[in-house]
């Protein structure tokens, strides 16, 4: 059996002003880092360089901006060609509480077939359109995974594990932007990973750098969500199978 060997992997569009920051509280942990530069702008990119010559730190390059979804996808592919069964992925905006990461990462060792997910907590500071369509996606996730398994599918703190991970994304469409974080929980629990969930702190610092694009990205969730319920159709027999069974095995 191969031995537990977690990364973190960070896509990285234009937040040179943040990214090192992220890298640093990651590494001080002892989490090897993959970064992926998503098709950033000549400062950030010479940042990334930067990093990317430290200890224990992979730089993947991207030749253009390809969105959040493919740059994930590109780092897993890079973690698990590195020789890592396990990637942490996280934001580069310091959006994430990442002195969480080291639960994330005892727990991930505890339950390594599971995705650890984080159940976002929030502060003030959360913008209330962004709370609104959370609770919006989290009706379709109950919908398209007949279950209630899912609490929060859009916060992009987790970890994978890579041999579950890797066939959905090589084989399978989740996107390539920001429905990626939803997609891959639902294409995964259709696949039955377990999944556990532990709560973290989400904040939105001022003059922090959010490329969530309100009408496109929305327009894709709102596709994405549709693509996912003829999906559930599919598999509607197999999922209630699954509940009665768990359910009489309690």
């Amino acid at each position: 059996m191969t031995a537990y060997k977690l990364c973190a992997v960070i896509p990285v569009y234009n937040h040179g002003a943040t990214v090192a920051a992220v890298h640093a509280q990651l590494a001080a942990q002892g989490l090897p880092c993959v970064l992926v530069d998503d098709g950033s702008e000549p400062g950030c990119a010479a940042a990334l360089d930067a990093l990317g010559a430290l200890p224990n730190t992979h730089l993947v390059r991207r030749a253009a901006n390809g969105g959040k979804g493919a740059a994930v996808q590109d780092g897993l592919r890079a973690a698990a060609a590195l020789g890592y069964t396990h990637a942490l992925q996280v934001d580069a905006d310091g959006q994430h509480a990442l002195p969480d990461a080291a639960a994330f990462a005892r727990a991930s060792h505890a339950q390594p077939q599971a995705v650890i997910c984080g159940a976002p907590v929030y502060g003030d500071d959360v913008p209330r359109s962004r709370l609104y369509g959370r609770w919006l996606t989290r009706v379709w996730v109950w919908i398209n995974t007949l279950s209630l398994d899912i609490p929060d599918a859009m916060c992009g703190f987790r970890v994978y594990p890579l041999a579950a991970v890797l066939p959905v994304i090589n084989g399978t469409h989740v996107g390539r932007r920001m429905d990626f974080d939803i997609a891959i929980l639902v294409r995964l629990h259709w696949r039955g990973v377990p999944m556990a969930w532990l709560p973290t702190r989400v904040v939105y610092p001022e003059g922090g750098v959010s490329h969530f694009k309100g009408l496109q990205d929305n327009l894709l969730i709102s596709r994405m969500h549709a693509r996912l319920f003829f999906g559930m159709l599919a598999r509607s027999p197999a999922l209630l199978w699954r509940r009665l069974t768990r359910g009489l095995a309690r």
